[in-house]
């Protein structure tokens, strides 16, 4: 992948074997890995269940894909309907994927074109979401959007995370599909919403006539049924991919009754059956299906989140003591199994303060720092996922190597 220039010094580690979240490189170098593919790995490297299911769909039932559906594929729905509330499940091999699927989707249930998104989210490389609010307040195409098709600010509307009275205001032109959106921000930090942010969110999506997209695909880390399950929240589409397979590429996206109803109403001459820009030959195959059932049955348990919120809930406070101890004017945010800290206290309240707070050299210190002493973070930013094996012992290591870089950083 491109992005992957970015880790320190622009060379990248390459790969020869993971287990758990211990990752080995090919020189031999074995790390603690608290990036665990950016959370495609949120389940650990290889987990046993998910290895045995694929191997069995593989080596003994084969397959692999065959654009028929599976009995896994039908208990998964059932176990998203179960985790997320929506009833009508379709898949994808990525959550960019059901993104862009489920967009087509709210336009043609709604009959409105354009996407409310927040400045700074994250959801994969939908052309769509690639606008920020600029520094005089414009909505602008993200300086690092290669080459796209059209300025995105004609086809969406941009405000900043948490601001309530952005939203109406852009909801107001009548124009809005879908308010998509991630729970809490996560590729640029993690940003928490204010309280009454998204009760405030679901009323203006109602009153307006626009559709609430969640795409949970980073903020399943608060728990087995994300923050939908954990806040209450009620979304009228419902996107997830990357860690519900254990590293199997694989997405979905949900809809609610209502919005299915809508689908079918005003499918007309949409190509629903064929080539119509939603679905793809090896969505929802048999190999993907089997991972998702696996991984979702057996190792991204409640069992297993609540151990890993209790390891992130310890390197969480460690890393606030820490920054406290040295005075660093930093801050450290969780979202469950999720931490990371910024380099601005206090902690930004939307995507722009968060992206002000960005310090290259300083992220390039931390991340080579971190991997000189067996840690392998998140290469473009500082969060760190625990997996079901993260241990107190990895916890503990990477609060030693945090104490002392910070140490080195103000001169003790």
């Amino acid at each position: 992948m491109t992005w992957m220039t970015q880790w320190s010094g622009g060379f990248p580690l390459a790969l020869a074997s993971a287990k758990g979240n211990k990752v080995t490189d090919v020189d031999g170098l074995t790390y603690i890995d608290f990036a665990l593919g950016d959370t495609g790995a949120m389940a650990g490297h290889s987990p046993e269940p998910t290895v045995r299911a694929v191997t069995q769909r593989m080596a003994t039932l084969g397959g692999i894909t065959a654009m028929l559906p599976t009995e896994d594929a039908e208990w998964v729905a059932e176990e998203l309907t179960r985790r997320f509330g929506l009833p009508k499940w379709s898949f994808t091999l990525s959550a960019t994927d059901a993104n862009r699927w489920a967009i087509r989707l709210a336009r043609l249930a709604t009959g409105k074109s354009k996407l409310l998104v927040f400045s700074y989210c994250y959801h994969g490389s939908v052309d769509e979401t690639l606008v920020i609010v600029g520094p005089n307040g414009q909505q602008m195409s993200r300086p690092d959007n290669v080459a796209p098709g059209v300025d995105p600010i004609e086809t969406t509307r941009v405000v900043e995370w948490n601001d309530l009275a952005a939203v109406e205001r852009e909801l107001a032109h009548g124009d809005v599909a879908a308010i998509l959106m991630e729970p809490a921000l996560t590729n640029i930090g993690i940003v928490l919403p204010a309280p009454g942010f998204h009760e405030g969110l679901r009323e203006l999506a109602t009153k307006y006539g626009a559709l609430l997209m969640i795409d949970e695909t980073h903020t399943i880390s608060a728990g087995p049924g994300g923050m939908t399950a954990r806040d209450g929240l009620i979304p009228d589409i419902f996107v997830i991919g990357k860690s519900i397979g254990g590293g199997i590429p694989c997405g979905a996206y949900g809809l609610s009754e209502e919005v299915a109803t809508s689908v079918r109403e005003n499918a007309g001459a949409a190509g629903l059956g064929d080539v119509g820009g939603v679905g793809g030959t090896l969505a929802g195959n048999a190999l993907s299906s089997a991972a998702m059932r696996a991984t979702l049955g057996e190792v991204l348990t409640e069992a297993a989140f609540a151990d890993m919120v209790a390891m992130a809930t310890r390197y969480t406070a460690d890393a606030e003591r820490i920054i406290v101890e040295n005075d660093l004017p930093w801050s450290v945010t969780q979202l469950g199994a999720r931490s990371e800290y910024r380099f601005v206290r206090p902690g930004p309240q939307n995507g722009g303060q968060s992206a002000a707070a960005a310090d290259f050299e300083l992220d390039q210190y931390m991340h080579l720092f971190t991997l000189n002493r067996g840690i392998l973070m998140t290469p473009f930013h500082n969060m760190a996922l625990m997996c079901p094996v993260t241990s107190t012992a990895d916890i503990d290591h990477h609060s030693e190597v945090f104490a002392e870089a910070a140490a080195d950083l103000v001169g003790r």
